[in-house]
């Protein structure tokens, strides 16, 4: 194709010809309970992104069924959740206990050991996002959020 063709090549197509967009159709995701030295009660994990290199970023959606949480962990980049659903619980290390609702927005520094989850009578959905480390690593599981952690009363909004 000639100069005069090239208007109808997408710019993006001329200067990086495998760079194209892969539309990941949602009949196609599998949902996968979160494994139990991830989390304490029944979560469930849908993948929404596990970007090729060299991005780094990647994005779940969790759903966590009244009570269940994750055990306390910590991302290498940092991590941001946003509550959809619900009312969850989120705590850093040493931190005080906060409640979540849908529109909030929380960023967890890098290596912030710290935990989140539903509330003890509510479930509570929320996407994740984070990046891979050079090594490829995202997440850094640790112990399991005691019940007495879990129970303690939440910092008011």
């Amino acid at each position: 194709m000639g100069p005069e063709g090239w208007g109808r090549v997408p710019l993006l197509y001329v200067l990086l010809p495998e760079a194209f967009m892969e539309v990941h159709r949602s009949r196609a995701v599998r949902t996968t309970r979160l494994p139990d030295d991830w989390a304490t009660g029944t979560g469930w994990l849908d993948r929404i992104v596990e970007a090729p290199a060299p991005a780094r970023v990647h994005a779940v959606r969790l759903t966590f069924e009244p009570g269940a949480r994750t055990a306390w962990h910590k991302h290498p980049l940092g991590q941001t959740l946003h509550v959809l659903l619900g009312v969850g619980r989120v705590q850093s290390r040493g931190g005080p206990l906060r409640a979540i609702v849908p529109g909030d927005t929380v960023w967890i520094a890098p290596n912030e050991e710290h935990w989140h989850g539903a509330a003890p009578e509510t479930a509570m959905v929320h996407l994740a996002i984070y990046e891979a480390d050079e090594d490829g690593s995202t997440t850094i599981w640790l112990e399991h959020v005691s019940d007495a952690e879990y129970r303690a009363p939440p910092r008011d909004r």
